[in-house]
């Protein structure tokens, strides 16, 4: 269990204090995460690692000469934001461009996607790889649905060894894209592991199992099986990993047995004297293979083995040496110390800042209502952050709870500032929906972020909005959500629950209803259908791989979703 914290929502933000207190040397604190202490030649492509906290030393352990340029620091198990992202990156170019690595998670995605979009169109080149590594995740078939696990170090190394060579920005990708095509994992837990705050794990095994093919976001495994032998559970992971060996693969490898936390290095060191003969008896030439915890899960007890296929181009970068806070290899010459206060380049911005619009008229009454009901959600969300968490644990990471209570409280403080200043209902909820992406990070966070922008934008400056504008301005939500998540109904996501919402208060209004009784009946069909999300199969995000276990129990961010549509119903007309 995680024992060692102040505020349990802000443990992220007290670890990457410390680590940058702790390792001056190497890295800078800045907005979002850590970049290297020392200046890379001008013209070298920044490979930023990022992710959720949590599974040290990836990923901000790996930030120094031969490695990564910055590290984007999110939440525990939580994607960084896109400002997060795009503030580390930003810190860290040096006129070559930009390259974020991450594993494959739908919040990881979304959120580098839309930072490297914005440091694009600020002249900033910026391409993003998502690591597939796990091949417990989706079957060969669908290889590119696979979660990225540990067989992430080799990639991000060889990559960032790439761009330490000299190669431009297309080349680093090209070899990351080959890295990954050759990275296989498999891995098992023994005891799931505990967020900070929590006494439960996010989830249990009986006394002698374990459970095959885990994430490392404190998910469980897709089956449980008998804990025999450190020879038995050798040989279940080399065949696993071996029967994907790659079309034309060599015979010289590159090996990851990785602990999650929790088990002890001479445990690890018992299951490799196995593991490597078996690599041998099979074939494989074992190239500098690491022992150890490369990329953990909190305190979770269990490991990994990772293989990843090398040609002569991939060894040479795997053998580049390194000099990082938590991996040394070889030499690396000395680089000039960066300024204490690092000067960002200076980018080109899109568009210039827009003037805050002012409400007049009934828009003020708007706005006035738009912060009522971000109260009312900030009360229910941190009412029930528990009950979103033990929803999320069931088949993910059990963190939508705190994330929802953080992007909430952050979103009201914004929303709140903007009231104070008279800002017309667009602009407040642009500036609520941005700090709630920002501040909560993950997939729910930037929904959430674009579904409050989107809402605000169809609401006029200068009076009451109309009913019908109201519907218009909830389906521009429902759109903005599905275009950037990709999500539809019966994908078992947040949607399964804003789709009927829209649907039904666009009817209602349509048929002349008054607004508070439209708005009242559709939350009560979005609790219906949330609840009703029991009965569906995950198809996107986190939960997917795990979604018999899912069966059973209804959506988190559905449930959140019907939990803040009920609330603002029960808000007095006035």
């Amino acid at each position: 269990m995680t024992r060692l914290f102040n505020n349990p929502a802000r443990f992220a933000d007290d670890m990457a204090t410390g680590f940058a207190a702790a390792h001056p040397e190497y890295v800078s604190a800045v907005p979002g995460g850590v970049v290297r202490a020392t200046r890379p030649r001008p013209g070298k492509v920044a490979v930023l690692t990022g992710g959720g906290s949590g599974h040290y030393p990836a990923f901000c352990g790996v930030v120094g000469p031969g490695f990564a340029d910055g590290s984007v620091i999110g939440n525990v198990f939580t994607s960084p934001s896109a400002a997060q992202a795009h503030s580390v990156a930003v810190s860290a170019d040096a006129g070559g461009g930009v390259l974020f690595l991450f594993g494959n998670y739908a919040g990881d995605v979304m959120n580098f996607g839309l930072a490297a979009q914005r440091l694009t169109a600020e002249g900033i080149p910026a391409q993003c790889l998502a690591v597939t590594d796990d091949i417990a995740s989706a079957p060969a078939a669908e290889a590119a649905r696979r979660r990225g696990i540990a067989g992430a170090f080799v990639v991000f190394k060889t990559a960032a060894a790439a761009a330490e060579e000299g190669a431009p920005l297309d080349e680093v990708v090209r070899v990351a894209e080959h890295a990954n095509a050759r990275t296989r994992t498999l891995g098992v837990a023994f005891a799931g592991c505990t967020l900070p705050g929590q006494r439960e794990p996010l989830f249990t095994l009986p006394e002698g199992t374990l459970s095959l093919g885990l994430g490392i976001h404190g998910e469980p495994g897709v089956s449980e099986d008998e804990l025999t032998t450190a020879e038995d559970l050798a040989r279940t992971l080399v065949e696993g990993v071996l029967a994907e060996r790659p079309a034309s693969a060599g015979p010289r490898a590159a090996v990851l047995l990785n602990g999650l936390g929790a088990t002890k290095h001479e445990e690890l060191y018992v299951l490799w004297a196995d593991v490597s003969r078996l690599l041998a008896e099979a074939g494989l030439e074992l190239v500098r293979p690491e022992v150890g915890e490369l990329v953990t899960s909190l305190d979770m007890a269990g490991c990994s083995l990772s293989v990843t296929w090398l040609d002569d181009e991939l060894e040479r970068l795997w053998l580049a040496p390194a000099d990082t806070p938590a991996y040394r290899r070889g030499t690396v010459l000395p680089e000039e110390p960066a300024p204490k206060a690092r000067s960002p380049r200076t980018v080109r911005r899109a568009s210039a800042a827009p003037t805050l619009p002012i409400a007049t008229g009934g828009a003020a009454d708007a706005a006035d209502a738009a912060v009522r009901a971000l109260r009312s959600a900030h009360t229910v969300l941190h009412e029930q952050e528990q009950l979103l968490g033990r929803l999320d644990a069931v088949a993910g990471d059990g963190d939508h709870g705190r994330g929802m209570c953080k992007g909430v409280a952050a979103a009201l403080a914004a929303a709140e500032l903007a009231h104070s200043r008279q800002a017309a209902p667009d602009a407040l909820l642009a500036a609520a929906g941005d700090a709630w992406a920002a501040e909560a990070g993950g997939t729910s966070g930037a929904l959430w972020g674009a579904a409050l922008r989107a809402l605000g934008a169809a609401l006029p400056a200068d009076r009451a909005p109309e009913p019908k504008e109201l519907a218009a301005s909830a389906e521009a939500a429902l759109t903005a959500v599905t275009s950037l998540g990709g999500a539809q109904p019966g994908d078992k996501t947040l949607v399964d629950a804003l789709q009927p919402f829209v649907a039904s208060f666009t009817e209602r209004i349509t048929s002349g209803h008054p607004v508070s009784r439209a708005f009242a009946d559709a939350a009560a069909d979005a609790r219906t259908a949330a609840e009703s999300t029991a009965s569906l199969r995950p198809r996107l995000g986190r939960a997917r791989p795990l979604a018999e276990r899912s069966l059973g129990t209804p959506d988190p961010g559905a449930v959140s979703l019907a939990m803040v549509l009920a609330a603002v119903a029960d808000l007095p007309n006035d």
